[in-house]
């Protein structure tokens, strides 16, 4: 990968797109980190053998790419600093803040700027995430195809065409590891009390997730497919999937993702409604 690219902010997940960059042979002279504390910079640049600034000039900005990758309420002082220092290039605005709609950013940084929203999840730390990508109005195919590139670095990407489906995203992949963490803790009581120690408990529900998991993306089967095969009428795994049905778990699921995406919608609206006031 040819292009620049700055990330603001050098904290996990600019470290995860960082490491898969560099894995990906992207140079670390076309990498550069703004990150205003001292230790961070020189580990970044240790471990990356990226380029890593306190503070960014109009030279540092004039990348191919800048990437906003600080906490969501940190974004409006940052892009009113930002915009006070871009010269006349406009490069590609990639934001991985959670719940920040691109207006808000037109708003802080101006509108003659081309911004892709991003949504990465957790396990793109580990380069197994999944990200939902929206392009705003003024973003060329090739600055979409460099977005894609980068986030890719970290896991697969997929692009929405609304800017709304990216609450349906949060709800799905950007909280979706904390569903799994949840059953896998709940099949890890269940494990103890029916005897097993904590070791044994914990080793076979994390590698049955993974096996799982694993099955359902390389079997070329749907996940309804997968659960007939191993269910045989009258056997255990029907046993337990009767009281999943009788406890109405695809409502559940249902409502709580529902909550997830209604709640990423009230905090992204609350955060236009603080920088208007």
């Amino acid at each position: 990968m040819d292009s620049s690219i700055v990330f603001i902010g050098g904290g996990n997940m600019a470290t995860s797109l960082v490491s898969g960059l560099r894995s990906a042979d992207c140079p670390g002279e076309r990498i550069t980190i703004v990150e205003p504390d001292a230790d961070k910079r020189r580990q970044l640049a240790d471990d990356h053998g990226v380029r890593t600034v306190a503070e960014a000039d109009a030279e540092v900005l004039g990348a191919d790419a800048v990437i906003l990758a600080v906490k969501p309420q940190l974004l409006p002082e940052v892009c009113a600093d930002l915009a006070t220092r871009f010269a006349d290039r406009r490069p590609l605005i990639i934001s991985i803040a959670a719940g920040v709609p691109l207006a808000a950013l037109a708003q802080w940084l101006g509108e003659d700027f081309a911004f892709v929203r991003c949504m990465p999840n957790t396990p793109s730390l580990i380069g197994a995430g999944a990200t939902g990508l929206y392009a705003g109005t003024g973003v060329t195919a090739d600055q979409r195809e460099l977005a894609d590139a980068i986030l890719a670095t970290a896991g697969i990407t997929v692009w929405v065409d609304a800017e709304s489906l990216l609450d349906a995203v949060t709800a799905t992949s950007g909280s979706g590891p904390a569903y799994f963490f949840a059953f896998m803790e709940a099949m890890h009581a269940g494990a103890r009390e029916l005897g097993l120690d904590d070791d044994t408990a914990r080793e076979l529900v994390l590698h049955t997730a993974l096996g799982a998991a694993r099955m359902a993306i390389e079997s070329g089967d749907d996940p309804a497919t997968l659960r007939e095969k191993v269910t045989s009428k009258g056997g255990t795994t029907a046993a337990a999937l009767d009281r999943f049905e009788a406890g109405d778990l695809n409502a559940l699921v249902r409502d709580a993702m529902q909550a997830a995406a209604r709640r990423a919608d009230t905090l992204g609206q609350a955060l236009m409604d603080d920088t208007r006031r």
